[in-house]
């Protein structure tokens, strides 16, 4: 399982971005899939889910209105489009899945938000 977070960047307050994360080594379409984040000094927290085929969504409080989870299992790849980024989304960001009951992470990708 491997998956592979791109899109990252310097941004400015209000500004917006969109995060890829490719998947391979493993049944893309049959499972959910999510983006987390991780500030510094902070816990990682979940940001985002989507199901399977999409059809399900849901979000943290902190970006409901702002970001939107996406997927194209043709392409086997989740999005996460970010809009109205404020200073307090500056964290590296994560895509995860779970398959067989483990956890699989990315690498990660950079997001700072900063006039």
């Amino acid at each position: 399982v491997q998956l592979v977070e791109s899109g990252g960047g310097l941004v400015q307050p209000g500004g917006s971005l969109r995060l890829s994360c490719v998947g391979s080594g493993f049944t893309f379409s049959s499972g959910y899939m999510r983006w987390y984040r991780q500030a510094p000094g902070k816990e990682r927290e979940l940001v985002a889910h989507i199901s399977s085929a999409g059809g399900s969504t849901n979000y943290a409080d902190s970006v409901k209105g702002r970001f939107t989870i996406s997927r194209d299992n043709a392409k086997n790849t989740v999005y996460l489009q970010m809009n109205s980024l404020k200073p307090e989304d500056t964290a590296v960001y994560y895509c995860n899945t779970v398959r067989m009951g483990l956890p699989y992470w990315g690498q990660g990708t950079q997001v700072t938000v900063s006039s």
